[in-house]
Parts: structure tokens; sequence; C-alpha cells
């Protein structure tokens, strides 16, 4: 690939990202938008290199297809498990792994090759939603810096996802808000207490149905 300074990296997420800030640091020329983006930004823009964080819209294959290999997503969850929305609240909700990925992307949603991933162990009891969230973001930005140069040098590993995992929409977790009784302050513990309590239930209900 290029370097930077014969073209642009594009950062899609928040203007207050970490990671943002560190490629700025290091001297990477990066032009930033959280915005929905056309195919032709990639050519006026002269972008050789592009990066999604917490990025809020679906990128299309028109825009892929112009950076072969050159197009990744930092997704705070152990991929393929908890793609697409809310992740680290379902990896606890279906008590799945828990972790970071960093992946190409592709035309799927978190569905790219994985790059590099890591798995991430909470002291339940001390934790909610909001303090594993912020572990979560911390791991994957350190993971990022660690793994850029390979990463924009194209010498990285990859390898395709392994297994189905889980997938989310945004609003599956409708479901779910009479569980989340202080927002994403509620307690870890708590929550996996009232799913199973839920799950309890549920399984009485079915066999008092069977013996009716």
């Amino acid at each position: 690939m290029n370097q930077s300074n014969d073209g642009n990296i594009l950062f899609l997420g928040d203007d207050n990202s970490p990671s943002l800030k560190w490629l700025k640091s290091i001297g990477e020329s990066v032009i930033h938008t959280a915005d929905n983006i056309e195919s032709s930004l990639i050519k006026t823009e002269n972008i050789i290199f592009l990066i999604s964080y917490g990025y809020r819209y679906i990128i299309r294959k028109n825009i892929l297809d112009q950076l072969p290999s050159r197009a990744i997503n930092l997704h705070i969850s152990y991929l393929p498990w908890n793609k697409g929305a809310d992740p680290n609240l379902w990896s606890f909700v279906d008590d799945t792994p828990k972790g970071v990925s960093i992946h190409y992307l592709d035309a799927g949603i978190d569905t790219g090759d994985i790059i590099v991933q890591q798995e991430v162990q909470f002291d339940t009891p001390q934790e909610t939603l909001a303090t594993t969230y912020q572990q979560l973001q911390i791991t994957i930005q350190n993971l990022f810096q660690q793994n850029w140069q390979s990463i924009k040098t194209e010498s990285c590993p990859r390898h395709p996802q392994q297994g189905k995992g889980s997938f989310h929409k945004l609003k599956d977790k409708e479901s779910l808000s009479h569980l989340l009784t202080d927002d994403w302050n509620t307690s870890v513990s708590l929550l996996q207490e009232s799913i199973a309590r839920t799950a309890d239930t549920a399984k009485l209900g079915t066999k008092s149905n069977r013996g009716k």
C-alpha cells in the first residue's frame, strides 16, 4: 500500500475517538466524518485506507470495491459472536464469548475476515454494562495501536470467521428494556440473575402446560 503521505486515511466514527486522535498524533493524514458517505468521496479526497469505528451507517459495496483489503472495522465483540448492534449487552444476555475484533469490511455486517481479536474476561460481580463497555473500548483501541503498522502495510494475518455466531439488530434490545433497571449502569450480575429467573419461569410454564 502507498504510504499515508501519498493519500489520506478516512476515519468513520466519533470525532472524539481516541483512535482518531492517536492516528493524527503519529502523523497520519486523516479525514474524518460521522456522516453517511458517497462513493465519490474516495476519489475526490484521495482515500487510500478506510477505518470504521463506531460508525452508524452500512458502508456500501461500491465504496469497498475501491479499497480492496484497505477497509477495516473495529468491533467490540469476539466475532463471529454478537455481530450487529449492542454486542456487549448481548454477550451477557446470551452468555457468549466477550472480547474485541478488528476485521476487514465486506458486503455483510461484521462478517469480514478477522485480522486480530482478543478475548476479555470480566469480574462480573463488580461490573455494570457501562464499565464493561468502557473496558472493551480501551482494549480495542490498544489492539488497534499495536497492529496498525501491519494492517496499514497489508502484512497482517487474515482468516475467515469460523462458525455462524450470532447477530442482533438495534430493535432487538427493546425486548430487554424491562431488565435494564438502571439503563447502561445496570449491574451485570443482576442482569444475568434476571435472565436466569425469566428462563426458569418459562420452563415452569412449559411444564405446566404439558400437564394439562
